[in-house]
């Protein structure tokens, strides 16, 4: 058996295809683990790369930076350690104001779920988190980080929104805006890839919402498929800001290697000083994906997709326009001075030839009609959340207000750590 990708192109046999499925199975698989998990199963792999760049990469070591992923998180920090995060305000809002429906994402520390406000009766994504896996993993800031971001956002069309945040004595809660058009990683899956006026509209839409966070001086740092989302009638909305960076100064650079590793740009790998511009790596990393199917530089073997990544030169197939190769080619330049976005970082990216056909006017203000329409009925049409989480039963703790829990040791050092992370929306909000 014998099939054709194009009519033009290369004969693909029936083995070269299991191949192919192979490579997106495990790639897909891959994907789903943190950063750290990655490197960790790298690293105690038998055939890791034999470039030194690569060795050095892959060598865990204790963190530079207070922020830094550990890979071998070390015991929850005493109290007369932890940062003091702001005086708690007097939260309103409890577990058990809401019907917990469904699962519909999971994470490092905790899960996503539907749920509807049992007063309001509107449908939100409420983000549930344990303390003590934070704690456990020194994740305390980038947790306190995300939700000082989501305080931000309430003003850009493309990312999501806080509606306010609150804690128990064991467990974080953020309440977001409910979105369930599928993750953009979803609709890839399903389609393999888009053509290029789909993409150039996602791309439009991504890199506004990044250029109006670079306006805060954030940069994102995990920009992939999964972060990003389609709301119910098509627009991106992205998602997941718990590894921004805040206060970076136009000229500002962090060192902290972070990120995942299919996106990781040059200067994270070879562990030097990046800034904003790493956003628009990820932006290249993300349309090529779009228009190829699978990131710029993938393997299977980590070790030597980080080796592509560093030495590879960009090879693009010559199924697209020239605006798009100049695109791809100016934003995933691995000399990051070289990079689209380096001098005038938003503007050049708005300013691109590739850009041309997008009215920014009208996409800000969300008078392009999508590419794709979800064609969701309502909250409670699921058919676009992978079925990994949906099954997956709601637990019970989940709804469980801490009111009536004893208040342990740890539960109070807890308690401490997140001094100031609940959120209520200002009076005048509710006019």
């Amino acid at each position: 058996m014998t099939v054709r990708a194009e009519a033009s192109g290369p004969t693909l046999t029936y083995s070269k295809m299991r191949g192919v499925v192979a490579i997106l199975i495990a790639f897909m698989k891959q994907r789903r683990m943190g950063l750290n998990d990655f490197i960790q199963k790298i690293a105690t792999n038998s055939y890791p790369c034999k470039h030194p760049e690569v060795q050095s990469i892959l060598k865990i070591s204790q963190p530079e930076e207070p922020e830094l992923m550990n890979a071998n998180p070390s015991p929850p920090a005493s109290p007369s350690q932890q940062i003091n995060l702001g005086p708690s305000s007097n939260p309103h809002a409890t577990p058990s104001d809401f019907h917990f429906l469904k699962v519909i994402g999971k994470g490092s520390f905790g899960k996503v779920l539907l749920a509807r406000h049992k007063a309001e009766e509107e449908f939100y994504a409420v983000k549930v988190l344990q303390k003590k896996a934070i704690l456990k993993k020194k994740e305390e800031k980038h947790i306190m980080s995300e939700r000082n971001v989501l305080l931000k956002n309430v003003k850009h069309p493309f990312l999501v929104g806080l509606h306010f945040s609150f804690q128990t004595a064991d467990k974080l809660y953020f309440v977001l805006d409910y979105i369930n058009g599928g993750e953009l990683f979803y609709h890839l899956q399903r389609e393999r890839c888009f053509l290029e006026p789909r993409a150039r509209f996602y791309a439009a839409e991504i890199a506004s919402a990044l250029g109006y966070l670079h306006s805060l001086n954030i940069v994102y740092r995990d920009l992939k498929p999964e972060n990003i989302l389609l709301d119910s009638q098509g627009h991106i909305i992205l998602t997941d800001f718990g590894l921004c960076k805040e206060n970076i100064e136009h000229n500002g650079t962090t060192s902290t290697f972070c990120g995942t590793p299919e996106y990781l740009a040059p200067e994270v790998l070879h562990k030097q000083p990046y800034d904003r511009t790493v956003d628009w790596w990820c932006l290249g990393a993300v349309l090529y994906e779009m228009l190829y199917g699978l990131p710029p530089f993938y393997s299977r073997n980590t070790a030597e997709m980080y080796d592509n990544i560093l030495n590879k030169p960009l090879q693009l197939k010559p199924n697209i326009t020239n605006s798009a190769r100049h695109l791809l080619e100016g934003l995933l330049q691995k000399d990051r001075t070289k990079r689209v976005g380096a001098k005038e970082d938003f503007m050049e990216i708005k300013n691109h030839i590739f850009f041309s056909p997008i009215n920014w006017d009208d996409l800000i203000n969300k008078k392009i009609t999508p590419p794709f329409n979800p064609n969701v009925s309502g909250p409670s049409d699921l058919r676009h959340f992978d079925p990994e989480f949906t099954d997956e039963p709601v637990p019970n703790s989940i709804g469980q207000s801490s009111d009536n829990i004893l208040i342990t040791a740890s539960a109070q050092e807890a308690a401490e750590a997140f001094l100031g992370f609940s959120y209520a929306p200002p009076m005048d909000s509710f006019l």
